[in-house]
């Protein structure tokens, strides 16, 4: 129990960090814990879909509407995976996501699946998941490649708190 609420403090306080001070304010979030969040927990990741094409029109969406891309990399077996789909479908999260970010979700099995959209963005393996990416839809640039993996720990962390990472790419 004390080494779950270490890495949950040390997960906060690298978000902290990391999030510039010029960063739009994320949605104030109306759980206070991943615990309070609707069960069951969403599958967020479609086994069967076409992962090159939904990347691909989904930047054209991101482009055409001003938007930022976000790819959300993982697999419905994974915890992590799914409380991020969790606090996405949070209304106030969802209605931000919506105004600032197409997203697209690209099931990436077991590590071994859909890994030419990571390495698109120049990135060789995925070393856990959620990986989340962010790209500018117009240049299509990687703009988080030093922290795709921040929500690899999101049952650890508070709902706030992914909100507020989302905010910083805004």
């Amino acid at each position: 129990m004390k080494t779950r609420v270490l890495r949950a403090m040390a997960a906060v306080s690298i978000l902290t960090i990391t999030v510039p001070a010029s960063a739009v304010p994320g949605p104030r979030v109306s759980v206070a814990t991943v615990a309070e969040l609707h069960q069951p927990l969403p599958l967020p990741y479609d086994e069967k879909a076409d992962a090159d094409r939904q990347v691909a029109q989904a930047k054209a969406r991101a482009k055409a509407s001003g938007k930022r891309l976000l790819i959300d990399m993982g697999g419905n077996w994974c915890p992590d995976c799914r409380v991020l789909a969790g606090i996405f479908e949070l209304p106030e999260v969802k209605a931000f996501i919506e105004r600032h970010y197409v997203v697209v979700t690209v099931d990436v099995g077991r590590l071994d699946k859909n890994q030419q959209i990571a390495r698109h963005y120049g990135i060789q393996k995925l070393n856990g998941v959620p990986a989340v990416l962010i790209v500018d839809p117009r240049t299509d640039k990687l703009l988080n490649a030093d922290r795709l993996f921040a929500l690899s720990d999101a049952r650890h962390m508070t709902p706030q708190a992914l909100a507020d990472w989302l905010a910083q790419w805004i």
